[in-house]
């Protein structure tokens, strides 16, 4: 069985949204698009590259994965992602996208979503990775199928900004794995569920 992995930038305040350019999602009237761009290092590159290795998929909801669609099959400028993301499986909750879905080895989930993650999770050997994709998270907290949290934690407080743990979220009790800081101070933290919360 698989591992379900969330692996998102968040600010000290928990602002999850936005945080690779200013015109990435601009719901709310959010200013602060492109926040994330200035800690990027070598070291935060390096860590998330070698969790690349071990997974099998990624997990996305249906407004990250239009984002993701708009602007990575267009980087032609040699950059290590674009061939990455376009060759890894791809699996896409969305209760609007109709297949097929136009960016190549891409899945849309059948039926209810978390059922549907449910049942791939079982069937992975490999772990299954969720980028952005907030209101899918809080879906699964719920069901307890998130496995892993590794959040890089930014020096930065917003005030403002969608959450990745916003107020109404699951309750959750969560054990600290490892931690690394980078030279700029992004904390790049590793969580797992402590024990099954409350359904």
């Amino acid at each position: 069985m698989g591992k379900i992995i969330v692996n998102n930038n968040v600010t000290l305040d928990g602002v999850m949204q936005a945080p690779a350019r200013p015109d990435e999602d601009q719901r709310d009237g959010f200013p602060y698009g492109g926040w994330a761009v200035p800690y990027a290092d070598a070291t935060a590159a390096e860590l998330m590259a070698q969790g690349a290795a071990t997974n099998g998929a990624l997990l996305l909801g249906r407004r990250t994965y239009e984002d993701f669609y708009n602007v990575w099959p267009k980087r032609t400028d040699g950059n290590p992602f674009t061939p990455v993301l376009n060759a890894t499986q791809k699996y896409v909750a969305s209760t609007t996208l109709k297949e097929p879905l136009p960016w190549e080895n891409s899945t849309l989930l059948k039926g209810d979503a978390v059922e549907a993650v449910a049942k791939l999770r079982e069937q992975m050997e490999k772990d299954i990775v969720i980028l952005g994709s907030g209101n899918l998270i809080q879906s699964l907290m719920r069901r307890n199928l998130i496995d892993r949290y590794v959040l890089l934690i930014h020096p930065l407080v917003l005030g403002t900004g969608r959450r990745l743990f916003p107020d109404g979220a699951p309750y959750a009790t969560l054990r600290l794995v490892s931690t690394v800081t980078t030279p700029i101070g992004v904390v790049i933290a590793t969580y797992q569920p402590a024990e099954p919360t409350p359904a």
